[in-house]
């Protein structure tokens, strides 16, 4: 089985929106594989100890870690800024795991923000496990679940369920002119199992590939003149080619 982990960056508003992008963040990887990844998680983030003074009880969450950090003060700017790229390069350095993502360029959009870059999320999953083209170990017959941050459970689950039964999507264009098809999950089981990121390490990672993916479409002042809105460039080795054409990059772009 695949374990997806989600998060977002932004916020799904279109009037009077701080952002001008909704980004969903996804780290894949298969069950086979959580233990190791938890032992090397703990003693990456006992080196972040160590180095650099960040407890493990204490959360890495991008949104506030630069400009405001709180009791995070006591570690220097530029020391935060480079645990964010320690972070994506821990990342990138385990090859069997799978990193994609989804922004919505909410600009002239009336269409439910939530809903659409979700099922898009969704589908991506779906039919990367179908085609058997996660990198890592697999079984014979595999299945995915979702394990995302703290979001709109409630809507969440109803979209899956629902996306269960009735699920339409537009033909291709290259191979019909018209029309639709209702392309029902199979492959994704149970509802989603919704984890507080302060007390899950592997969504804290998530947390900085999300900011990270935001940083290249909207970067802050500060992150812009340090190179943190190429971060998302390092992610090269884990990066899910094969949900996009249009970039190599594993971000699909709507």
């Amino acid at each position: 089985m695949y374990l997806m982990y989600v998060d977002e960056s932004g916020d799904v508003g279109c009037a009077n929106s701080p952002t001008r992008y909704f980004v969903l963040s996804a780290i894949v990887f298969h069950e086979l594989k959580w233990r190791s990844s938890l032992d090397s998680l703990v003693s990456f983030r006992r080196m972040l100890r160590a180095t650099k003074g960040l407890k493990l009880r204490e959360e890495i969450h991008c949104t506030d870690f630069i400009n405001r950090p709180g009791k995070l003060i006591r570690i220097k700017r530029n020391d935060r800024l480079d645990i964010m790229k320690k972070c994506v390069d821990w990342i990138n350095g385990h090859e069997f795991m799978n990193v994609f993502s989804v922004v919505v360029d909410k600009k002239s959009r009336t269409d439910d923000i939530f809903e659409l870059a979700w099922n898009t999320l969704i589908m991506r999953f779906e039919n990367t496990i179908r085609s058997n083209n996660f990198s890592g170990p697999r079984n014979p017959d595999e299945r995915g679940i979702i394990l995302s941050d703290n979001t709109n459970g409630e809507k969440l689950t109803k979209l899956i369920r629902k996306m269960r039964h009735f699920n339409t999507i537009p033909n291709k264009k290259e191979y019909y002119q018209s029309g639709y098809r209702n392309l029902k999950l199979e492959y994704i089981i149970e509802d989603p199992i919704f984890r507080d990121s302060q007390n899950s390490l592997i969504h804290q990672m998530n947390d900085v590939v999300a900011y990270c993916v935001r940083q290249k479409y909207e970067p802050n002042a500060y992150m812009k003149k340090q190179g943190g809105h190429n971060f998302y460039k390092r992610l090269l080795n884990v990066s899910t080619k094969h949900v996009s054409k249009k970039n190599n990059y594993g971000i699909v772009e709507i």
